[in-house]
């Protein structure tokens, strides 16, 4: 019986600090479930120590994906990138199953986002040569923006491309 209660009382201290830095990191900021459980995997706890936390820290509403997801998402389309990086950004972070669309509207659309990360970084000069279109559509997807939107976007803009 003396040997189980230091063993209790261990994992009862092992909790204790896994809610602890939880209760941290969820005060800076939302964290995905997943995005918790890696953080405390670096700090030496592994994952079935932690399951139990963050699920009661869920039922408790302190984390929640809805939430944290519905943060990102602004926070990504305010600083200009599109619906295809931001859905694998929050792939990565263990978010499958986002309504971008629904974000997107309330920002002004995905088009109109487009075109001001467009106009941000470019002037509106009609012509352009070939190359330099390429190299501004590639930005355009690497932010995001798949090619659909992009060639909206040059005839939204009446661009007209010459050859060298």
């Amino acid at each position: 019986m003396t040997k189980t209660t230091p063993s209790l009382s261990t994992a009862i201290e092992r909790r204790k600090q896994i809610e602890a830095v939880c209760l941290r990191l969820l005060a800076r900021r939302e964290h995905s479930r997943r995005e918790l459980l890696d953080k405390l995997a670096l700090r030496g706890f592994n994952r079935d120590e932690a399951e139990p936390v963050i699920a009661e820290l869920t039922e408790r509403d302190w984390q929640n994906d809805a939430r944290y997801t519905e943060s990102y998402v602004r926070q990504r389309i305010q600083t200009g990138y599109g619906p295809v990086r931001i859905r694998y950004e929050l792939q990565q972070r263990g978010i499958n199953d986002a309504d971008l669309d629904e974000q997107a509207v309330a920002q002004g659309g995905w088009q109109n986002l487009l075109l001001d990360v467009y106009l941000r970084k470019y002037d509106d000069e009609k012509s352009l040569t070939q190359n330099e279109w390429l190299k501004r559509s590639r930005f355009l997807q690497q932010r995001g923006f798949s090619g659909e939107m992009i060639k909206r976007l040059c005839a939204e803009l009446k661009i007209k491309l010459r050859k060298f």
